[in-house]
């Protein structure tokens, strides 16, 4: 049911949107457009029916009784622009079709999906004050819910959590930790695993190494010009995603920071082929990095790029692990899934709030491993300005067609009707 006045910015977006969705789904979808400003009998009948209690446009999506509303403001970026010089308000980014898909999925999934957010060796907590609480609701909005598990406490990883995310651990797991890790994993388990490279975790990386993952003894760095002739070094790396995987393929191309240390990922795929594990790469830093071998050292000397000892491109940071499945997207079997990314810090909000690439990564990452393709990356519409570009003689045709033809078509007109009365 959409309760849209005619007013609104984003009603022709958002119709045009739902028409997509109804002819997608073959005439499951029933939509009910509604404006309140018109149909005041039927809008607070509905109003009163869903619990509605806000004046802004919605849209609520109901399915066998359950139902969720999305407002106006969860759709659109709007630029409210000056109204003391006239400016009328405007769309910047129109994410209709994330809100609106990520309501669909609620209602029809029902219960929420659960994470399993390990605890016990130092990570950031999701209680109280967390550094990580941007990263919580974001991910929660998505119908997912986090579960703090404790695994020295627990015979088991429970049932119920279909993926166990382990954020930047700063000790390593105990022998009965990781048997349970491996446990669910041989399971068909789902896991993100953010390494801190600054941490000692032997234990994880040896489970990694089995699944044909190295993450390197370096730290990726760069030198960049702060003047005309000043170079700085930094530590904080900038990457962009790949598009060979279902898991960034919304994303290629676009830059992300990623804050904090990081080192490299190597990838042996033929190694661990035969077990019938596939790997892809799926973050790489720009140009101008390394994976630095003495990054300990304060010589300056020694922190210059050497190729027989450091790493040069390409400099993977993120993966993705498959044990099974099928290499065609549209073949759903069952399967182990892993993603890992060698930098654990990106996550905190000091990062997110600066840029939202990192929250869009984790989101599809989630997704992926939750098996909602679906989900992933549904960016945000940003309208574009139609533009020309005009050469010399195009606009002298311009300049005929404006000052000339345009005027002396009404001139015609006129002549000719003051003609026939003339006769």
């Amino acid at each position: 049911t959409v309760f849209f006045g005619s007013q609104n910015p984003i009603t022709g977006d958002v119709q045009n949107l739902l028409t997509e969705y109804q002819y997608a789904s073959r005439g499951k979808i029933d939509l009910e457009y509604v404006d309140p400003e018109r149909s005041l009998t039927r809008a607070k009948e509905l109003f009163d029916k869903y619990k509605v209690v806000t004046d802004e446009s919605v849209l609520i999506v109901d399915y066998q009784g359950r139902s969720k509303t999305v407002k106006a403001s969860e759709m659109a970026e709007m630029d409210q622009g000056n109204p003391m010089l006239g400016e009328a308000p405007k769309v910047t980014a129109f994410k209709g079709e994330q809100a609106i898909t990520s309501a669909l999925i609620d209602v029809v999934e029902g219960k929420k999906n659960t994470v399993g957010y390990i605890v016990g060796h130092k990570e950031p907590p999701l209680e109280g004050t967390s550094p990580v609480s941007v990263l919580k609701t974001f991910i929660e909005n998505e119908n997912i819910q986090f579960k703090e598990l404790n695994l020295f406490e627990m015979p088991a990883i429970p049932a119920d959590a279909k993926v166990v995310m382990i954020a930047g651990p700063q000790y390593d797991f105990s022998e009965r930790e990781m048997k349970l890790l491996r446990d669910f994993w041989n399971k068909d388990g789902r896991i993100l695993l953010l390494v801190d490279p600054a941490a000692k975790t032997p234990k994880l990386l040896a489970f990694l190494n089995e699944l044909g993952l190295q993450v390197d003894d370096d730290r990726l760095m760069a030198m960049v010009k702060t003047g005309i002739e000043e170079v700085a070094r930094v530590r904080d790396v900038v990457a962009h995603f790949l598009p060979d995987n279902p898991v960034t393929k919304r994303l290629a191309d676009v830059r992300a920071p990623f804050f904090g240390s990081t080192s490299t990922l190597t990838l042996d795929p033929q190694r661990v082929a035969p077990a019938n594990i596939h790997l892809a790469p799926l973050a790489q830093a720009e140009k101008g990095y390394w994976g630095e071998t003495d990054y300990f050292s304060d010589d300056e000397a020694l922190l210059q790029f050497d190729p027989a000892k450091d790493k040069g491109d390409p400099l993977t940071i993120a993966a993705s692990v498959e044990k099974g499945g099928s290499a065609d997207e549209r073949v759903e079997i069952n399967s182990a899934r892993l993603v890992v990314v060698t930098n654990a810090t990106f996550i905190q909000d000091n990062a997110l709030t600066q840029d939202q690439q990192g929250l869009d990564f984790i989101s599809a990452s989630l997704n992926w491993l939750l098996s909602r393709e679906q989900m992933i990356g549904i960016a945000p519409k940003i309208p574009q300005t139609l533009t020309f570009t005009l050469d010399q003689q195009a606009l002298r045709k311009m300049r005929w067609i404006v000052l000339v033809l345009m005027p002396l078509v009404p001139a015609v007109l006129g002549l000719f009707v003051w003609w026939r009365r003339r006769a």
